[in-house]
């Protein structure tokens, strides 16, 4: 659940981005979902699992250890008159080739199931055949949403610090809450 907070000083730098020209707003507005987004992609990183994958997972996917973790990033966009940041794990990887399609399974977990063959009449697992392989399933791993509850403020100081810095280096003096 995500708590309502009060940052001090956000209302004068709403207030100096209205004066900017759309395209600047948007620019600045952007850089500052960015920043908060790598305290968040900070933050999920550290918090992410960390283990060995398979031999499978190796030579299938190019898994290697520390995958998932080096999947998480950042981006932003806009959208129309929005602008948009996200942070997500899987996928590739930036760092190699790895296929990091099972973040999402990760986060939240897997009830146990029975793997049935797609295309033929057996699977071959752990060097058996078998018609049939039953998944004990996995427990979740909230590494994502357990890092955005506990980097929310920080986040949030991230984006107004680097507002402020961007509306200061344009000419625009935003008073500091700090300085009454």
């Amino acid at each position: 659940m995500i708590e309502e907070t009060n940052i001090r000083g956000l209302a004068e730098v709403m207030a100096a981005l209205d004066t900017l020209a759309i395209k600047i707003e948007k620019n600045v507005m952007r850089g500052a979902l960015r920043a908060g987004g790598k305290v968040f992609a900070a933050d999920a990183k550290a918090r992410a699992p960390f283990g060995q994958p398979s031999r499978e997972n190796i030579a299938k996917w190019g898994g290697y250890a520390g995958a998932l973790r080096d999947s998480i990033r950042v981006t932003t966009k806009v959208r129309g008159k929005k602008v948009v940041a996200q942070v997500t794990a899987g996928g590739k990887s930036s760092k190699s080739t790895a296929d990091v399609f099972y973040a999402r399974i990760i986060e939240g977990g897997a009830k146990p199931h029975d793997i049935k063959p797609q295309t033929r009449k057996s699977l071959f697992f752990a060097g058996v055949c078998r018609d049939i392989v039953h998944h004990p399933g996995i427990r979740e791993r909230k590494f994502l949403q357990k890092a955005l509850f506990g980097s929310q403020r920080a986040a949030t100081d991230a984006a107004v610090a680097y507002m402020r810095a961007r509306l200061t280096k344009a000419g625009i003096e935003v008073a500091d809450p700090g300085d009454d």
